[in-house]
């Protein structure tokens, strides 16, 4: 993806898919994502790249070990 608006509309278009196939495990799992990416794109607006996955799991858990940054 290049733009967050492009992974957002991927998102929606998969979960469709998903319904339509029955798969609610992937509907659950796309559902957690696209929300997860609502929430990062709402708390950065100039923003517009398409975030890691670490990126968004840091930024609605900033206080993570795995997402703390020390200074030398």
């Amino acid at each position: 993806m290049k733009t967050i608006d492009d992974h957002i509309e991927k998102d929606k278009v998969e979960i469709e898919s998903a319904k339509a196939d029955g798969n609610l495990g992937k509907v659950r799992h796309l559902e957690e994502e696209l929300k997860a990416l609502n929430e990062y794109k709402e708390h950065h607006p100039e923003d517009n790249h398409d975030p890691t996955p670490l990126e968004v799991y840091c930024d609605l858990n900033p206080e993570a070990p795995e997402c703390r940054v020390y200074d030398d």
